[in-house]
C-alpha cells in the first residue's frame, strides 16, 4: 500500500473554513456573500474528489500538521472510508449552498451572514472528521462541529429555539466532553497512542490481565454513547428537538454533516479503534446490535405518530442512522459494507426529503402531513422527488437504500442472525407505513376547497427546486451505479 504525503486534505478543510473571512467581508452584499459560499463549496468538492484516483488505486494520503504530545498528533489520513464520507458531504454541500440561497431569500430569514458562516464551519469540521488520522484530530473537529451548529439550531432565537439549543448542547457537547473524552483518555492510558490502527488500537493489550476485558468494554460504551451525534437511543432526543431550526439546517443536521459525523465515528470505533477481532472476543457486536435494533424499531414507531412533516423525518433519521450501527455490529464483510455505504445512501435520500419539506414550507407555509392533500397538483416535481427519497429509504430496488438493505440482509444471513434479519424486514415495513401515506395524500387525495387550499402557489423557486431534483437524481444513480462507493469500501478488506 503506497503512502503519499500531501497537504491536500488540510486544504479541503481550510477552504470550507477559510471562506468565513469572505462571508464577513461581504456581509452587506448578499450576492457576493452567497457567491462566496457556492464557490467555496465547489472548490472543496473538487479538492476532495482530486484525491480519489490515488485512493482508488490503493494508496493512502497523509499529512501531519504538528505533534502536540508523544503519540498525539494533529494529522490527517485519507483512506477509502474517509473518502466516501468526504465525497458525499462535499458534493451535497454544493447542492445545499444553492438551496440555502433560495430558501433564505424566499422566507427573508434574519441573521443570514451568521447562518452561512456557521454552515461553512460545520462542513469544514465534517471534512476534518472524515480525514482525521487519530482520535485527537477527530475529537477536535467533532467539538468544532457541535459548537458551530449551535447557532444554527437557535437561528430563529425564539424560546422554543433556545430550549432546543440547550438540549442540543447537553447531548452533544456535554456527552462529548464527559463520556467521549473519558473513552479517549482511557484509550491513551492503555495504548500510549491515539493513532487509528487497521488491526485495532488495543491489539497489543494483554487481555489475560485481570480486569482488562471489563475496562475495554467500559471504554467501548464510552465511545458508543459519547458519539451522541449517531442518535442511538437514549442519546437521540436532540434530533427531534432541533427541528425548530430552518429546513436547510435540518438538512445539514440530518444528512450533510452532523449525524453522519456520529455514525462515521462509530465506523472508526469498530474498525480502527477496537478492530473486528477484539469486538468478537468481547462480544461487543451483540450488545451493539441490541441497541441498534431498539433504536431502529422504536424510532420508526415514533415516526408513525408524527403529523408534523419534519418531525416524522427526524424520527426517520434516528431509525436510519442505526442501520449503519447495525451493519458494523454484524462484524461481517457484507454487514460492514451495508453499514458504511448507508452513510452516503442515507445522506442523499434524507437531504432530498428535507429539501422537499423546505420547498413545501417556503411556498405554502404548510408543516403538517394532514395539510398536504392534493399538493402534488401544485408541486409535482417536489412530490416526485419526495417519493424517490421515500422509496430509497424503504429499500425499493433501483434506489440507493436498496443497496444498503441488500448488504445488511446478506450480512445477517452470513452470521445466521435471523433475529436481526427480522428487525431489518420489520423496519422496512415500518418505513413504508410512515412514508407511503405522505405520498398517497399528496398525490391521490383531493385538495381542500376551503380557505387555505393550494390555489395560491406552485413549485418553489429554481434555487430551491433544482438542488432537490439533483439530490433525487443522485439517489437513483447511487441505486443503479453504487460502484464508486463500493470500491472505496472494498479497499478496506484488501
Amino acid at each position: 500500500m503506497q503512502t503519499l504525503t500531501s497537504i491536500t486534505p488540510l486544504l479541503a478543510v481550510l477552504v470550507s473554513g477559510g471562506v468565513i473571512a469572505l462571508l464577513l467581508l461581504f456581509r452587506g452584499n448578499p450576492n457576493r456573500r452567497e457567491a462566496s459560499s457556492v464557490i467555496a463549496a465547489i472548490i472543496t468538492f473538487l479538492i476532495v474528489i482530486s484525491m480519489a484516483p490515488e485512493i482508488l488505486s490503493g494508496g493512502i494520503i497523509e499529512y501531519t500538521v504538528f505533534e502536540m504530545l508523544p503519540g498525539i498528533n494533529f494529522s490527517f489520513r485519507v483512506d477509502g472510508i474517509g473518502m466516501l464520507f468526504a465525497s458525499a458531504t462535499s458534493f451535497l454541500w454544493v447542492a445545499a449552498a444553492f438551496y440555502c440561497i433560495g430558501y433564505m431569500r424566499t422566507l427573508e430569514e434574519e441573521h443570514q451572514t451568521r447562518f452561512y458562516i456557521c454552515f461553512a464551519l460545520s462542513v469544514s469540521a465534517a471534512i476534518g472528521v472524515a480525514f482525521a488520522a487519530n482520535l485527537f484530530t477527530l475529537y477536535f473537529f467533532y467539538e468544532v462541529l457541535s459548537l458551530g451548529t449551535f447557532p444554527l439550531v437557535i437561528h430563529k432565537e425564539t424560546p422554543e429555539s433556545w430550549d432546543a439549543g440547550r438540549k442540543y448542547l447537553l447531548y452533544l457537547a456535554g456527552a462529548a466532553k464527559t463520556i467521549l473524552l473519558a473513552g479517549i483518555v482511557l484509550t491513551y492510558y492503555l495504548t500510549g497512542t491515539l493513532e487509528f490502527n487497521s488491526a485495532g488500537m488495543f491489539s497489543e493489550v494483554a487481555l489475560s490481565e485481570s480486569g482488562v476485558k471489563t475496562l475495554l468494554t467500559v471504554v467501548y460504551f464510552c465511545f458508543l454513547f459519547g458519539f451522541a451525534k449517531a442518535g442511538i437511543m437514549p442519546m437521540h432526543n436532540w434530533l427531534p428537538a432541533a427541528m425548530v431550526a430552518p429546513t436547510p439546517v435540518s438538512a445539514l443536521l440530518h444528512a450533510v454533516a452532523v449525524v453522519n459525523v456520529g455514525t462515521f465515528s462509530v465506523v472508526r470505533l469498530v474498525l480502527d479503534v477496537f478492530g473486528v477481532d477484539l469486538m468478537r472476543q468481547l462480544n461487543l457486536g451483540t450488545y451493539t446490535a441490541v441497541f441498534a435494533s431498539i433504536t431502529i424499531l422504536g424510532a420508526s414507531a415514533y415516526a408513525l405518530a408524527q403529523d408534523n412533516l419534519k418531525m416524522r423525518l427526524a424520527y426517520s433519521t434516528v431509525s436510519q442512522l442505526s442501520y449503519i450501527v447495525l451493519g458494523m455490529a454484524l462484524l461481517s464483510i457484507s454487514g460492514i459494507t451495508g453499514g458504511i455505504i448507508h452513510i452516503a445512501n442515507h445522506a442523499f435520500s434524507k437531504i432530498t426529503l428535507f429539501f422537499c419539506a423546505g420547498a413545501i414550507y417556503a411556498v405554502s407555509h404548510k408543516t403538517n402531513i394532514s395539510q398536504l392533500s392534493g399538493i402534488a397538483r401544485k408541486m409535482p416535481w417536489t412530490i416526485a422527488a419526495f417519493a424517490i427519497g421515500s422509496l430509497s429509504l424503504i429499500g425499493i430496488p433501483l434506489f440507493a437504500g436498496f443497496v444498503t438493505k441488500w448488504y445488511l440482509a446478506v450480512g445477517t444471513i452470513e452470521t445466521q442472525n435471523w433475529t436481526l434479519l427480522g428487525v431489518l424486514l420489520t423496519s422496512s415495513v415500518l418505513n413504508m407505513a410512515y412514508f407511503a401515506p405522505i405520498v398517497y395524500k399528496a398525490v391521490f387525495e383531493q385538495p381542500p376547497e376551503s380557505h387555505g387550499g393550494h390555489e395560491d402557489f406552485g413549485e418553489a423557486p429554481l434555487f430551491i427546486l433544482v438542488p432537490l431534483l439533483v439530490s433525487a437524481v443522485g439517489t437513483v444513480l447511487l441505486g443503479i451505479f453504487p460502484d464508486y462507493f463500493l470500491r472505496l469500501i472494498e479497499l478496506r478488506f484488501l
